[in-house]
């Protein structure tokens, strides 16, 4: 089984090639520059680098959100596309699981992964690894970000926070949580492929044509959009 692992759903660009139990490859950098125009050079540059071609490529994983509209989309765009072509597998997984796989194997506490979202709210959810099995405690969503924070005071366990976008509201988590709060190192929020991969790796395959993003909210032109017309 030869995956590839897509993420482009926020400002960090990631690919992975995984085969059997081995990570044959990762290419990671956190740059605000246009994923559409990176992320096709940076999968050629891996595959060649592997020495893989597509065709032994068994399954595609790629990150489906939340996160940056336009990110989201074009790595969804691009594993539906070459999943089509190759008539392979195609699979999802959360944007925040994968930093909370890169980062909570070993911590004994649950795992908080954080992506700004603005005006103070962020996406979010929360984990645990349970005998070596990354679970959902709860699901992923929008929140604002003290909100969050009030609500953790009450599970009573150790939280690590991990992502790229925790400096922003680290303080204020702090002061509400105090000691229970653990932060995720810088060399840490940056979420890997690789575990992208590894967490898609027995999932099964879903219908190429139906599957879409999972953004939880509408971009605000959308919104505003189906507002005007009155649609929601």
């Amino acid at each position: 089984m030869t995956i590839l692992a897509i993420d482009t759903s926020n400002y960090p660009l990631g690919v992975a090639l995984i085969e059997e139990n081995q990570v044959l490859g990762e290419y990671i950098t956190n740059l605000k520059k246009n994923h559409s125009v990176r992320i096709m050079p940076a999968i050629q540059t891996l595959m060649k680098d592997c020495e893989r071609v597509p065709a032994q490529l068994t399954k595609i994983v790629v990150a489906k959100g939340p996160g940056s509209y336009t990110g989201v989309r074009i790595g969804v765009t691009i594993a539906k596309t070459m999943a089509w072509s190759l008539k392979i597998p195609l699979v999802g997984v959360s944007s925040l699981e994968i930093m909370a796989a890169g980062t909570g194997r070993y911590f004994d506490g649950y795992i908080s992964p954080l992506i700004d979202a603005r005006r103070g709210q962020v996406y979010t959810g929360l984990y645990e690894y349970q005998n070596g099995e990354l679970f959902t405690i709860k699901d992923d969503r929008l929140v604002m970000s003290s909100d969050w924070a009030v609500a953790l005071k009450e599970v009573k366990k150790p939280i690590l926070f991990v992502g790229n976008d925790l400096p922003i509201h680290q303080a204020m988590i702090a002061d509400t949580l105090g000691s229970q709060a653990v932060f995720a190192a810088i060399t840490e929020h940056n979420p890997r492929p690789s575990e992208l991969a590894q967490l898609g790796k027995e999932k099964p395959g879903e219908d190429i044509h139906s599957f879409v993003p999972n953004y939880i909210r509408l971009a605000e032109a959308e919104a505003k959009w189906l507002e005007a017309n009155g649609k929601i």
